[in-house]
C-alpha cells in the first residue's frame, strides 16, 4: 500500500507528538505530506528529538495535558481530523511505581478522553490507539503472546495500558460498533508494540539511553536485568506498522479494527546482556557491569509477541534484524555527537532509507 496516497493532505491529530516515538512519527507524517496537529506536554529538555527536528515547523503544536478533557475535546473538534494517532502516555515502567495514580490517569483515563472526543466528532475518522506489548498477563512463558490472550499487568504501567485496552474495547462496542458503522463511520484499532529503540531517546531507565550516557561519560554500562528477554525493534518498525494499519483501516474499517501486535521476528528476541554486548561492539569501545541490586521494583523477565496476525493480515513484517536496529540506533547518536546541527537531516534520511521497504 502506498502511504503517500493514504496520508497526503490528510488531517492527522497526533497525541504525544513531542515524545520520542511521537517525534519520529511527526517527521514521517510530514514527509508523507500530511497536515498534523499535535497535542502533548512540552519537551522536557533541549536534546529531545522534537526540538532537534524543529517540530514546531512540522505541525500545529498544542502544548496541553491529556487529562484536560475539555481542552482535548476542543482541539479535536476544531481540527476535524481524518486520522487520530494516540501515542501520548506515561511510558516508563519504573516511574509508574513512583507515580501510579498519575500513570493510570494518563494512560487509562486519557485514552477514554480521546475516545470521548471521537464520539462527538460528526465525520468519518480513523483512530489508531497505541498501547504496549506489556498489556498481556505475563506468565513468564516461552510462548509469544497473541492478540486474543488474557490482558493483565503486574506494575502500574502495564496494568494501566491493559486497562486502556479494556476502555478501547468498551467504547468500540458501545459507541463504534461495527454493526452501526454506517451511522458513526469510525474505524478503531489498537496497536501493541515491543521494546522500541532508536535515535533521540534520552529517557531514564531505558537500556539504549543508559548505554549512550555511560559511553559518553567513559563509564561502564550498568545492566539491571541482564537475562531479561525483550522483543527489541527499531522505532521505525512499529511506526511503519501504525501507518500501514491506519491506511488499511481507513480503506476497510470493518476488516481492520481490533488489536494488532507489532514486534520482531522470534529470533530477534534478545536478552538484555546480548543487546549490550552488541551495542558495545558496534560503538567500538566500552564495558558493562552487572551489579547485585536489591529492593528493585518488579520487571518482567520474559516477554515475546506473536506477530502472525500483522504479517498475514496487514502484509507487514519487520525489516531490520535486532543487530541492524541497534546499529541504526547508535549511528544516530554518533551522528548527533559529530554534527548536532545536521541531525534533522540525518533523521529524515533514516526514515527515507527505511521507507524504501514500505513502497
Amino acid at each position: 500500500m502506498n502511504l503517500h496516497t493514504a496520508y497526503q493532505d490528510k488531517k492527522i491529530f497526533l497525541t504525544g507528538h513531542t515524545g520520542f516515538k511521537g517525534s519520529w512519527l511527526l517527521q514521517w507524517l510530514h514527509l508523507l505530506g500530511a497536515q498534523v496537529k499535535g497535542y502533548a506536554l512540552a519537551p522536557e529538555q533541549a536534546e529531545d528529538l522534537y526540538n532537534l527536528i524543529e517540530g514546531d515547523t512540522l505541525c500545529e503544536s498544542v502544548i496541553a495535558d491529556l487529562r484536560d478533557a475539555a481542552r482535548l475535546e476542543q482541539e479535536v473538534l476544531s481540527f476535524q481530523p481524518d486520522f487520530i494517532f494516540h501515542l501520548a502516555a506515561q511510558p516508563l515502567v519504573r516511574l509508574s511505581y513512583e507515580i501510579p495514580a498519575a500513570t493510570f490517569a494518563v494512560n487509562t483515563i486519557g485514552t477514554a478522553y480521546v475516545l470521548d472526543a471521537v464520539r462527538k466528532l460528526e465525520k468519518p475518522c480513523t483512530v489508531v490507539l497505541i498501547t504496549t506489548d506489556k498489556v498481556y498477563e505475563n506468565q513468564e512463558w516461552v510462548y509469544p503472546y497473541r492478540e486474543t490472550d488474557r490482558l493483565g499487568g503486574y506494575d502500574p504501567y502495564s496494568a494501566s495500558k491493559a486497562c486502556a485496552e479494556l476502555v478501547i474495547s468498551s467504547y468500540t462496542q458501545s459507541f463504534f460498533n461495527p454493526a452501526a458503522f454506517a451511522h458513526h463511520q469510525k474505524g478503531i484499532a489498537s496497536a501493541r508494540a515491543g521494546n522500541v529503540i532508536g535515535g533521540g531517546d534520552w529517557a531514564k531507565d531505558r537500556i539504549i539511553p543508559d548505554i549512550v550516557r555511560a559511553l559518553r561519560a567513559g563509564q561502564p554500562v550498568t545492566v539491571r536485568n541482564p537475562l531479561a528477554v525483550r522483543p527489541w525493534q527499531h522505532v521505525l518498525e512499529p511506526l511503519g506498522g501504525y501507518l500501514l494499519l491506519g491506511a488499511r483501516l481507513a480503506a476497510e474499517p470493518l476488516r481492520y479494527g481490533g488489536a494488532w501486535n507489532f514486534g520482531p521476528h522470534a529470533e530477534d528476541n534478545k536478552v538484555v546482556e546480548a543487546l549490550v554486548q552488541t551495542a558495545l561492539t558496534i560503538w567500538g569501545s566500552g564495558t558493562y557491569e552487572k551489579p547485585t541490586l536489591t529492593n528493585q521494583p518488579h520487571e518482567a523477565g520474559l516477554l515475546k509477541l506473536d506477530i502472525s496476525k500483522a504479517v498475514g493480515g496487514l502484509a507487514w513484517q519487520p525489516q531490520y534484524t535486532a543487530d541492524k536496529a541497534i546499529s541504526r540506533t547508535l549511528e544516530w547518536y554518533k551522528a548527533y555527537d559529530a554534527q548536532p546541527t545536521a541531525i534533522r537531516d540525518f533523521t529524515v534520511q533514516q526514515i527515507k532509507t527505511f521507507a524504501t521497504y514500505e513502497s
